[in-house]
């Protein structure tokens, strides 16, 4: 299994994230080192880009925004995401 997510025994899946705010648009970069790179659009002001990244990742992986929660990293660029109820393998956030 890639070390950027993983499955908890109560089956959420945790990814971890290296964003990075204030890009054109938003989309995922690859992988930078142990994490999924994500440029957001948004600017990292009033965490607008947190919310940004949030909708993206529920989107991308077809769970509801509210099921996508920040574990660790909130201020910061290196995030830890946990996604509730997600029945998809996160190797669909590589795809376009």
């Amino acid at each position: 299994m890639p070390s950027w997510y993983r499955r908890s025994a109560d089956g959420a899946l945790c990814i971890r994230v290296h964003a990075q705010p204030g890009a054109k648009r938003t989309e995922v970069a690859g992988l930078h080192g142990e994490a999924l790179k994500v440029r957001v659009a948004a600017p990292a002001l009033e965490d607008r880009a947190n919310e940004a990244l949030i909708e993206f990742v529920a989107k991308r992986l077809g769970v509801a925004k509210r099921d996508v929660t920040i574990a660790s990293g909130e201020k910061s660029r290196e995030k830890r995401l946990e996604i509730r109820g997600c029945a998809v393998e996160p190797e669909r956030l590589l795809t376009n």
